[in-house]
């Protein structure tokens, strides 16, 4: 048996008045999700508990199976165990974002996607302007990247209340009420205060400006925590897994449950993603692996720039490019199962991530099919298939 897994990340939205009443779901044209659909059954699941931030890292953890009220620590140490980086027991992760705000507005938060060089030399500037060494930024891939508290001689001043908002939140609004706060908050805002002096005249932004480009303005930190625990997936499943992402984040849950990442040339983690690639990628991955997990930020980003065309396109591409091809090659192989689901919602009306259930559709080997035809909000709402703990979700699936 081979078991599929895409992810539409924040595909899930609201009826859209320039759509007719429509979502991006039941507008774009996606013949091969509404066949899974026919063939399986239709439901809502809600991956992110109400008292726990909505975002990609809680929900994608509790879509793979972990309840996240037991094991979500926080954003950032998903994200370094991506690249790798072990966190000491006293050790913090922090997310930081090059971002552009203007008039005390988040102008951009990827400061119009900044080069990964030129984010990494700004990072550099400010590391040696603070000259702390328990402080280390590390660069990432353009304006995501991170920072970390090592614990040693210097006690962190963290701890779970610190609070922190992400910025890809805050799109085109005052940022004057969502500093970080809590404990050891002070030192993450000065941190950002002293990024704002040594940016303001630095080169790099100097020369994105002349040239019509966004400038990174300062620093943006959240996501902070310590080291998760998670149980390997083949233990807790017993079935291995791989993952085709282009996002840290997804990387780093994947490392952590002890999935192999499939790296894919042209994967980008944004709308430009090659989607023909991803699929490719998928079908030579079955034979290597029990779960084949195809994870597509396009439709999360189209969403943050509140681009409904944008976000239709990329449902599109996804279908034709991802969904089409794999279901035929599982058609093929005769014995499987696909689960196609988003992790949380992200409006296109807020362009920011929000709690609340989504539509997912499994269908194949020992699926009872439903009276479902399409694949969409409103069909998953009129559904008697529902997960309110979506972290349950995968053991059905999986018929584990």
């Amino acid at each position: 048996m081979k078991y599929v897994i895409v992810i539409p990340d924040g595909c899930a939205d609201e009826p859209q008045e320039a759509l007719g009443g429509k979502t991006p779901l039941q507008a774009a044209d996606i013949p091969h999700m509404d066949a899974v659909a026919k063939a399986g059954l239709v439901g809502r699941s809600n991956y992110v508990p109400p008292h726990l931030p909505a975002g990609s890292a809680v929900a994608n953890m509790s879509l793979f199976g972990y309840d996240p009220s037991v094991h979500f620590t926080g954003r950032a140490p998903l994200e370094a165990a991506a690249q790798g980086i072990e966190l000491g027991p006293d050790d913090w992760a922090i997310r930081c974002n090059l971002v552009t705000i203007e008039d005390q507005k988040m102008r951009d938060f990827t400061a119009g996607h900044i080069p990964t060089d030129d984010a990494a030399i700004l990072l550099r500037a400010l590391q040696e302007e603070i000259s702390t060494p328990y402080l280390q930024f590390h660069g990432g891939v353009s304006y995501r990247n991170l920072l970390f508290f090592r614990g040693g001689d210097e006690r962190a001043p963290f701890t779970n209340e610190t609070r922190s908002t992400p910025p890809h939140d805050l799109t085109d609004k005052s940022i004057l009420d969502d500093f970080p706060r809590g404990p050891g908050s002070n030192l993450l805002n000065d941190l950002m205060s002293q990024s704002v002096q040594t940016f303001a005249e630095h080169p790099i932004n100097q020369r994105r400006v002349e040239s019509g480009e966004l400038p990174a303005t300062n620093i943006w930190l959240w996501g902070l925590g310590k080291a998760p625990q998670l149980e390997p997936f083949a233990q807790r499943f017993g079935k291995s897994g791989k993952i085709i992402t282009a996002v840290d984040l997804l990387r780093g849950i994947a490392r952590l449950i002890g999935w192999d990442v499939v790296e894919v040339p042209g994967a980008t983690g944004y709308t430009d993603t090659d989607y023909a690639a991803k699929g490719r990628y998928a079908i030579e991955t079955l034979d290597s692996t029990d779960v084949v997990c195809v994870h597509v930020e396009a439709t999360d980003e189209a969403s943050h720039e509140g681009d409904v065309s944008g976000k239709i396109k990329a449902l599109e591409a996804i279908d034709r490019e991802i969904v089409g091809p794999i279901c035929e090659e599982l058609a093929r192989r005769g014995d499987y199962r696909i689960l196609i689901s988003p992790d949380h919602p992200t409006p296109i009306r807020t362009k920011t991530h929000s709690h609340g259930i989504v539509p997912f559709v499994i269908a194949g080997t020992g699926i009872q099919p439903d009276d479902s035809t399409t694949y969409d909000e409103l069909q998953a709402n009129a559904s008697s298939h529902a997960f309110p703990d979506g972290w349950r979700l995968m053991s059905t699936f999986l018929n584990h």
